[in-house]
């Protein structure tokens, strides 16, 4: 039997360790980030001394004294800097919200049509797919801005869909909800019935599933909402249709050129990317998933719905979060076409007040807290759906 001196004596020296020298170039690693990053620190203030300019952010509470041609919160340019920040940034999570939602159902009808039976369809949505993902996405968001949207029909010529939505040079013109004063009432009825009857058919009927369940609520809380929409003195939501007058349009919901111009780049870009990530997890599924399906009597569709999309949604979540990243990243192109995105604002309080340093400093902490938070959810949205295996 080894004595423990004879088994130290065995013992590699420190300097031989396998599982001491990677903590120490990892050690070392840190270091040397650190210090360029002070270095570079030291010369950038420095810099800024010898040219008399001081570090700060008070300059935040400035008057921005410049408008803005669009935003979902009120701005005046009396207001500050840090005001005009917020509408920016409310601007770019508006676009990329939309953006988002659009993309993922292009890049679902693409993906599944690439996978189609059908010849036609499968090679449109081949040629879509490869044309736009491999164009830049600033030439593609130039193409909808200058050869699309600036070549329509003026307000008065507006291209019109069913009598609501018009589409004209200066944007898309939506129907939009005016909601009345009975409408917090009806919320408060509905969502209160809703769990009502979730409790009562929990009590009563123990043994439906939870899919019965929902449905059961889901009609419930339907014909209530007709009933509040019926029986009460005014609807609490009024549709608010786009009414033309001499020189625009009256009421509804706005889009402008500019918002529609990047919304359509960013869908068509990063949708074709999707229809990739789509088609891709699709085909990643094993064939005899299918064929097993079929041979439990499965029929087309439950196959698809209750077989397939589960596991290819597994697989897809990861990719779908690079390119939900990458989109909001590319927002930030709007100022090309002028959009009062993020950047755009950013770019002009630096014109104004020469505070360069700051302000990147601002953007690079506010997109990353943006994709921080879109890749949280994507993470907790993809633990959800993991298989867990026993």
């Amino acid at each position: 039997m080894t004595s423990l001196s004879d088994q130290s004596h065995l013992r590699p020296p420190w300097w031989r360790n396998e599982r001491i020298l990677k903590v120490l170039l990892q050690v070392a690693f840190v270091v040397a980030v650190l210090l360029v990053f002070g270095i570079l620190a030291q010369n950038l203030l420095a810099s800024l001394r010898r040219l008399g300019i001081s570090l700060g952010f008070r300059f935040l509470d400035n008057s921005a004294n410049f408008g803005i041609t669009e935003g979902l919160i009120p701005y005046d340019p009396s207001e500050s800097y840090l005001k005009a920040l917020a509408v920016g940034a409310v601007n770019t999570l508006w676009l990329s919200a939309v953006s988002i939602v659009l993309a993922t159902a292009m890049g679902f009808v693409l993906g599944m049509a690439r996978l189609s039976s059908n010849w036609l369809a499968r090679q449109l949505a081949t040629v879509v797919t490869e044309i736009f993902r491999n164009v830049p996405v600033l030439l593609i968001v130039i193409f909808w801005y200058q050869g699309v949207i600036l070549t329509l029909p003026g307000v008065r010529n507006s291209l019109s869909i069913g009598g609501l939505v018009f589409i004209n040079q200066r944007g898309v013109k939506l129907p939009g909800l005016d909601p009345s004063g009975w409408l917090v009432p009806a919320l408060a009825i509905v969502i209160a019935a809703g769990w009502g009857i979730r409790k009562l058919l929990l009590v009563c009927r123990p043994e439906l599933g939870s899919r019965q369940r929902n449905l059961w609520v889901a009609a419930g809380v339907v014909l209530l909402a007709v009933a509040c929409w019926v029986l009460f003195p005014e609807p609490p939501v009024r549709l608010d249709v786009p009414v033309l007058e001499r020189f625009n349009f009256r009421g509804g919901i706005q889009l402008s050129a500019e918002f529609t111009a990047m919304m359509l780049g960013l869908v068509t870009y990063t949708g074709c990317y999707i229809a990739e990530v789509v088609r891709g997890s699709f085909l990643a599924v094993p064939r005899g998933q299918w064929e097993a399906a079929r041979a439990v009597g499965l029929s087309e569709l439950q196959t698809f719905r209750l077989v397939i999309v589960p596991q290819a949604l597994r697989i897809m979540i990861p990719s779908l979060n690079t390119q939900y990243l990458t989109l909001i990243k590319n927002s930030s192109l709007a100022i090309a076409v002028g959009f009062s995105d993020l950047f755009n604002i950013s770019s002009t309080i630096i014109n104004q007040s020469g505070r360069s340093v700051e302000m990147f400093a601002i953007l690079m902490a506010t997109y990353l807290t943006f994709n921080l938070v879109v890749s949280y959810g994507m993470n907790w949205l993809n633990a959800r759906v993991k298989l867990v295996e026993r």
